[in-house]
């Protein structure tokens, strides 16, 4: 009822309805029906998702009042900021100390703009108090216990004797606040481990995201009947694909495969590309024990030294991973695709297939890079350069719709047995990477496709166009930076982005550049309406190739087999009430998964640089803010330059530049530019590094100055 009501209400802008109005548009007849109408209401008001005049007697969707919904974030020093709900599709607001009400941290609240220029507001309504937990560090004072917060903007919780739980001083521990009015009071409801202990810093930050590391004994024992192997009574409606040349390409340590691919080239002009999906919805059942647990994590998350699962191993790395020969369940996706990247025909259906090796990024790339053959490889060769044949052919046509490819290398950070790092390294992506994003997209679109010409309920990722406001932001700075940029930003499109593209590559800037590119525009996300992706360049799109780790995968092949049914589409009703749920739960938990990972990786690169304290690297600047500025290491480590630290000159801060400058001799140090630095402090508690400039901007200097102290380095460890 309550997506149906959202859907009424949404119907029409400024649409607001009377509880009697609602009760007839849903068509209900008895007392009870409307008291429960009533309930619901009231429940709906409660979340922030809609909004009851006591004057007027009317209910308004929240998006079309004067009020927004969001989380609340204090700052120790009183102020904070309210992070809006997806539905505003607008930045944070500001809220000053008078007006946080009795808000405290990560409140659910409602607020009112109250300087639309400065974007400030005040919180008017505290919908829901914070009810999460905390993760910090227990210490002693005064004969005392206290939780010291990992979260900064957290001040100690206090912990009476009787909440300590068997915890002692040095634990990392999760905490829940007690409900007193100054929130400083907390009870120990779990032992992390000693601060010291192997993986406790790692874990620290999957608890302090609310992911679990472990399965529950209810989903344990859920598990228990499901099978190692597959069935004959599995095989039943199921095209067996087992005597196909289906292989897997992933990267070198995967455990979880849920892809596998084959192709035939069926004429001059048609490819047949097939995409194999492990079908993992066969035996996650819908609202079992093991799947309201997937849908709680929401996705699989990748850190330095582990994965914390969305699914049990059993399955993500058993029964449901596509694993080399053995039998496998599938959902099928096989498409004919024409010479000019088009699909034609597309069949989708569940299969059975036996991937014939499992292959890697490494091995692959050799061979369509190198053309060097390793062992085992030899029979698949034809496939694979047939396989980057098509590859090449969709990459083009993406690019001529509008794909966007930014050059952004990602860092894979080594550990050692005691997890501590000793090599950053940069995985940029090669020809076999290509490959395989290109087949999962394209079948991706096709799955979008089948749905929605369905006109059923359907779960889409989505990716909206960028902001205005900070494009204008950017295109000015790159004025500044010398690059003639001429756009209407009202009319700025995906081509001009490809076009910036192509002027940044091959600088000193590129990498930063592109980085500043993707933050002008909107995060992609899940949604139950598709308005299309921007940077796919994608009409319809949706997740469909990675069940084993993305809820809305697994959602999104329970739907196809739901609209497949020979009888006609089943649960239409079901889907239509929950998928908006799906939805905005399943980009909550892959934004906390996102900074997840970006916090262990940061944490790590500060653990990495205390090995390389007063070593030169060199950087560019990525940030510029009035304390100082942040420099990007080429391992992609990012540490603080102190504008205190900066000698020869007064230096200031300048906003419209976005630039240090110093006051006597106009020394600029801005956004993008070249430098070499020294590393003078790092500290794997903070997840902070600390520079100081050597040389700027004349990049001959710079590397030889580089080269001299990587020498002096070496002549020094090996005395």
């Amino acid at each position: 009822m309550e997506q149906e009501i959202l859907k009424i209400l949404r119907k029409k802008k400024n649409t607001s309805l009377t509880s009697i109005e609602i009760n007839d548009f849903l068509g209900l007849n008895s007392v009870s029906d409307y008291n429960e109408l009533e309930k619901v209401l009231d429940k709906l008001c409660k979340e922030g998702k809609i909004y009851y005049s006591e004057k007027k007697k009317r209910y308004t969707p929240i998006e079309n009042t004067e009020f927004k919904v969001g989380k609340l974030l204090v700052n120790p020093k009183g102020y904070g900021f309210v992070v809006l709900d997806p539905i505003f599709n607008e930045d944070d607001i500001y809220i000053k100390g008078i007006n946080l009400l009795d808000g405290r941290n990560n409140d659910i609240v409602v607020i009112k703009i109250i300087d639309k220029s400065t974007r400030e507001g005040k919180v008017v309504k505290i919908l829901k108090r914070d009810d999460t937990v905390l993760v910090g560090e227990l210490y002693k004072k005064d004969d005392s216990y206290y939780v010291k917060p990992d979260k900064k903007e957290y001040s100690d919780i206090y912990i009476p004797d009787e909440f300590l739980n068997g915890a002692v001083v040095g634990h990392k521990v999760l905490i829940r606040q007690k409900d007193d009015w100054q929130g400083h009071t907390g009870e120990i409801i779990k032992i992390i481990g000693h601060k010291n202990d192997v993986g406790v810093d790692i874990l620290s930050f999957v608890y302090q995201y609310e992911f679990n590391p472990t399965f529950s004994d209810d989903v344990l024992k859920d598990i228990e009947n499901i099978p190692t192997k597959v069935s004959t009574e599995d095989l039943v409606d199921r095209v067996d694909l087992r005597d196909k040349v289906i292989f897997t390409i992933d990267g070198d340590d995967t455990k979880d495969i849920d892809d596998a691919i084959s192709i035939k080239k069926i004429s001059n002009d048609v490819y047949e590309l097939g995409v194999h999906i492990a079908d993992v919805s066969h035996y996650v059942k819908r609202d079992s024990i093991l799947d309201n647990d997937a849908y709680d994590r929401g996705t699989s998350v990748y850190l330095v030294d582990r994965v914390i699962p969305m699914l049990p191993h059993k399955l993500s790395n058993g029964i449901c991973s596509l694993n080399p020969n053995e039998d496998r369940l599938a959902l099928s996706c096989v498409m004919n695709i024409n010479s000019k990247g088009y699909v034609i025909n597309y069949k989708i259906f569940k299969s059975v297939i036996r991937s014939r090796k499992q292959m890697t990024y490494n091995c692959v790339n050799d061979i369509l890079e190198k053309n060097i053959i390793p062992n085992g490889y030899e029979e698949f060769v034809d496939d694979l350069k047939l396989m980057n044949e098509l590859s090449n052919i969709l990459r083009k046509k993406m690019v001529n719709h509008g794909y966007l490819e930014f050059n952004r290398p990602e860092p894979k950070i080594l550990v050692d047995e005691k997890c501590h790092p000793y090599k950053i390294e940069l995985r940029k992506q090669l020809t076999g990477e290509k490959l395989i994003e290109n087949f999962m997209i394209v079948a991706n679109e096709t799955v979008a496709g089948f749905i929605e010409d369905k006109k059923l309920p359907g779960i889409y990722r989505v990716h909206d166009k960028p902001n205005k406001e900070k494009l204008q932001v950017f295109l000015k700075f790159l004025n500044l930076k010398g690059y003639n940029i001429k756009a209407d930003i009202n009319k700025f499109k995906v081509s001009d982005y490809q076009r910036l593209l192509k002027m940044f590559k091959g600088t000193d800037e590129e990498v930063i550049l592109n980085t500043l590119a993707i933050q002008t525009m909107a995060k992609a996300k899940y949604s139950d309406i598709n308005i299309g992706h921007y940077g796919i360049a994608s009409k319809r799109y949706s997740h469909f190739t990675s069940p084993i780790r993305r809820y809305p995968d697994l959602t999104l092949h329970r739907l196809v087999k739901d609209y497949s049914d020979p009888k006609g589409p089943q649960n239409v009703s079901y889907w239509n009430k929950v998928l908006f749920d799906i939805a905005i739960h399943s980009s909550k938990k892959e934004q906390d998964a996102i900074d997840c990972e970006r916090d262990v990786e940061k944490m790590k690169k500060a653990e990495y640089m205390e090995d390389h304290i007063g070593e030169k690297y060199i950087g560019v600047i990525s940030g510029v803010c009035d304390f100082g500025f942040f420099v990007e290491l080429e391992n992609t480590t990012e540490g603080l330059v102190r504008i205190d630290s900066l000698s020869g000159d007064y230096y200031v801060y300048n906003k419209e530049l976005n630039a240090i400058i110093g006051k006597n001799t106009k020394n600029r140090y801005m956004y993008g530019d070249k430098v070499l630095v020294e590393v003078v402090k790092a500290s794997r508690e903070t997840s902070q590094v600390d520079l100081e400039i050597c040389q700027k901007n004349n990049l001959s200097q710079i590397k030889n100055e580089y080269k001299k102290s990587k020498k002096t380095s070496k002549s020094t460890h090996k005395k």
